[in-house]
């Protein structure tokens, strides 16, 4: 199950197109537009989401709420369209006054792309490299989404800390089981940081006004959680099939993301191995571990514990105190352009990170179970756990 995206930041739309989506799986609209209106939201968000209401319109691979086991195709039209026509035409000549109009800003991918594509104009490069592709990853995570939901997963996220506030979570979530506390997704979903503790919100609310009033930007770190997985999802036996490496490649192409831990993480070097690995104990006649500092993964497979990820994203590169730079056509020092932009973008970035790891454990179940239908997923995952259960009789 896999996903590629088009479209430009003001180009007339968004399109992605999944494939390896098995027949028969039942997409909630509801849900989808939910996901596509939490990437969207999260205090310190810019102008652009103001004008923006995204809307996954699918346009194939779906009838009558069900997959068809063909590519789904899934257009996200961009307002701000509207006012880009001539800077963004696919046709006709380039008005003179967008020649040159960007000057390569620090942090992002303006100048290296410059220079790589022999082109004569940064935006070339930034509306592509733009954080607005990521609503098309959500629309295609959407769909993950309900197939994982379907075979009993659950995948979910917080943010941990923005700029230099952050929160205590050690005691937030038992990582041994795969029950979640019935009221932390509200938490979660009420707070305007995406932060299940109320104190800690108005204070990263406060730290996001303060940067935002000192022409600055904040980065900071946020943790997806996937509850539910079976056993065995991934591989051991070649590089590029074990599940740690795809879903660190998923997280790493999110744009500025800089950081990134599975369980324990960097914190659990300091460890000797003695107090770092989770031993194994037989529970109600199942196999599971006394703690879960490996983060649900071993040998590159998921080991029925919770998926613990924690990434962190870098402050956004669009400052409104311009950095210094150089003019492409002078070749002196100069101040870099300014875009619209957030100020604070982690809590939309939490909900993308949920969108990919979406894409990779679906694609995973259904390398594992079987493509074709839902029916024979279900069927060949039953029996697969059904086997499992032998080993702990």
């Amino acid at each position: 199950m896999e996903y590629v995206t088009a479209g430009e930041s003001h180009g007339p739309k968004l399109t992605t197109i999944i494939t390896g989506v098995p027949a028969g799986l039942t997409l909630d609209e509801k849900s989808i537009a939910s996901d596509m209106r939490r990437r969207q939201s999260g205090y310190g968000r810019g102008g652009r989401q103001a004008i923006e209401t995204d809307t996954a319109i699918i346009t194939s691979g779906v009838r009558f709420g069900k997959t068809l086991g063909t590519p789904i195709s899934i257009d996200i039209n961009n307002r701000d369209w509207q006012n880009w026509t001539e800077k963004m035409a696919a046709f006709g000549t380039r008005p003179a006054e967008s020649q040159r109009e960007v000057t390569p800003r620090p942090g992002h991918a303006d100048l290296i792309g410059f220079m790589k594509t022999n082109t004569d104009d940064c935006r070339d490069i930034l509306e592509r490299a733009s954080a607005r592709e990521t609503a098309a990853r959500v629309a295609a995570g959407a769909v993950a989404r309900e197939l994982l939901a379907s075979v009993g997963v659950e995948v979910f996220s917080w943010v941990r800390s923005i700029a230099d506030v952050s929160m205590d979570d050690s005691d937030l979530i038992d990582y041994t089981s795969n029950e979640i506390p019935q009221d932390l997704l509200a938490r979660i979903e009420f707070s305007q940081t995406r932060c299940p503790d109320e104190r800690t919100t108005k204070r990263m609310m406060d730290r996001i006004d303060d940067a935002r009033s000192a022409g600055e930007t904040c980065g900071g770190t946020f943790r997806v959680v996937a509850t539910g997985l079976v056993p065995g999802l991934g591989s051991y036996a070649q590089a590029k099939e074990r599940l740690t490496s795809k879903l660190a490649a998923s997280i790493y192409s999110i744009p500025a993301i800089k950081g990134l831990e599975f369980g324990a993480g960097f914190a659990g070097v300091g460890e000797l191995g003695s107090g770092f690995h989770d031993e194994i104990v037989l529970e109600d006649g199942a196999f599971s571990r006394k703690s879960n500092n490996a983060g649900g993964l071993e040998g590159g497979m998921t080991n029925g514990m919770p998926l613990v990820i924690t990434a962190a994203m870098k402050p956004i590169p669009t400052c409104m105190n311009p950095l210094e730079t150089v003019n492409l056509d002078t070749l002196e020092v100069a101040k870099s352009s300014k875009e619209r932009s957030d100020v604070c973008a982690v809590p939309a970035a939490a909900v993308v990170a949920e969108a990919e790891v979406s894409i990779v454990l679906a694609d995973a179940y259904v390398s594992m179970f079987g493509n074709t239908c839902m029916t024979d997923i279900k069927n060949n995952l039953a029996a697969y756990k059904e086997r499992l259960s032998v080993f702990s009789k």
